[in-house]
């Protein structure tokens, strides 16, 4: 069985698969690795997680992710040989299905999600059904429904402009009139059906998010952050990756999320990983400072240098949710001698590998949080790691922005 064609997940989705320096051949390597003794140079932080043994392989299909996450760095060496070079034509399959799960039903999602609108347009789309997770897998119920008790709030119509393809326009009541009074009214409801049932809209933080019909426009009232995705509110992120350049080769710092992380708990993630920005009040740069800072300790006189390099963007229907993301990149060079350092205890520890290797565990594996792949693909692109010369190429680099960048 060829490395290019396993999928990497944890010990107990695939306990009856032998190891995977077994099934490759590669030789088996020590539980606790140190730059001195890998086969490239790896430089781990402070914080960086141990070794907590080997995963198993599985040949289970690329779409599957794991819920929590066992693997360790020594996982990634195995995973990593041998280095993808610069110029490489190898086959970009295992790129191509990262952007695919993170673009999940996207064909189908004008289809099955109800335009909404305030005033003349309200930039969101809400889910006409949604799978109670309380009730038998094959229950529903219209998410709609639960709308079109709030009267005072929500007018909701059958569509006649858009017949039987989506049912239903929602709008917001005329008499909400400033973004003060939308935004109170509309939290009023989400507080209320959570009260009702908690799983409907799980994860509520208090953090209102801006909603908008395009980057930087008119607000036209703030909305439950992780509800967002319910009404298919297009969220806006920034996305760094941190490099170094050593001689003739180049680094990407890698981190590791945290395993108490509610979502992708232990998967990699790039070196600043913003989900989630509010474009009003602060600029994308200031964003990227003040994160930089928060997230891995990056000092302003560093951070200021982040370079802004372009945008990748995905439309993905996730259970509930319809996320319409748009990711601003940012790549910031940093000094050989430096290592980030995280302070809020979202990340295990962060690990500088070369960026070959990288490219080869994101292609084969599942280590990362799928939208933080697309970033690094993103840099493949741009730092020549992906050439004209491999077969879809075009494709690809068209693919990282499936979503409407506006």
């Amino acid at each position: 069985m060829a490395l290019n064609s396993l999928f990497l997940l944890p010990n107990r989705f695939c306990s009856s698969f032998p190891p995977i320096c077994a099934v490759a051949g590669v030789p088996p390597i020590s539980r606790s690795i140190s730059p001195q003794t890998t086969p490239f140079p790896l430089r781990f932080s402070a914080h960086a997680a141990q070794s907590s043994g080997f995963p198993s392989v599985s040949a289970l299909s690329s779409t599957a992710t794991p819920e929590t996450s066992s693997f360790t760095w020594d996982d990634a060496v195995r995973a990593s040989q041998p280095e993808y070079a610069p110029g490489d034509s190898s086959d970009l399959s295992g790129f191509f299905e990262k952007i695919k799960f993170c673009n999940r039903g996207s064909l189908i999602g004008k289809s099955i999600f109800s335009p909404s609108r305030i005033s003349v347009w309200f930039p969101g789309n809400v889910r006409r059904k949604f799978r109670c997770r309380k009730c038998d897998s094959n229950s529903f119920h219209s998410f709609v429904e639960h709308l079109k008790r709030f009267e005072e709030v929500f007018v909701i119509k059958d569509s006649s402009s858009h017949g039987a393809r989506f049912g239903y326009c929602v709008t917001l009541h005329d008499k909400l009139g400033t973004p003060e009074e939308r935004t109170a009214a509309v939290g009023e409801v989400i507080k209320c059906l959570v009260e009702e049932q908690e799983e409907l809209i799980p994860g509520i933080q208090g953090e209102l998010y801006p909603v908008t019909s395009l980057f930087g426009g008119r607000v036209y009232f703030s909305l439950e952050r992780v509800a967002a995705p319910y009404f298919g509110i297009k969220a806006y992120g920034i996305h760094m990756n941190g490099f170094v350049e050593s001689g003739d080769e180049k680094l990407l710092w890698v981190a590791k999320r945290s395993l108490v992380k509610p979502t992708y708990p232990g998967c990699w993630i790039i070196l600043l990983p913003e989900d989630w920005f509010a474009p009003h009040g602060i600029s994308c740069q200031e964003n990227v400072v003040k994160e930089c800072e928060e997230e891995a300790g990056i000092p302003q006189s560093i951070s200021v240098k982040a370079l802004l390099v372009g945008a990748v963007s995905y439309v993905d229907i996730d259970g509930d949710r319809f996320k319409r993301d748009v990711l601003f990149c940012y790549d910031l060079k940093l000094p050989e001698s430096f290592v980030p350092k995280n302070q809020d205890g979202e990340v295990e520890g962060f690990n500088l590998m070369p960026v070959g290797s990288v490219a080869h565990i994101v292609r084969r594996t599942h280590f990362y949080k799928p939208n933080c792949s697309l970033v690094v693909i993103d840099f493949l692109f741009r730092h020549g790691y992906i050439c004209p010369e491999s077969l879809g190429y075009l494709d690809l680099l068209q693919s990282l922005r499936s979503g409407n960048c506006s």
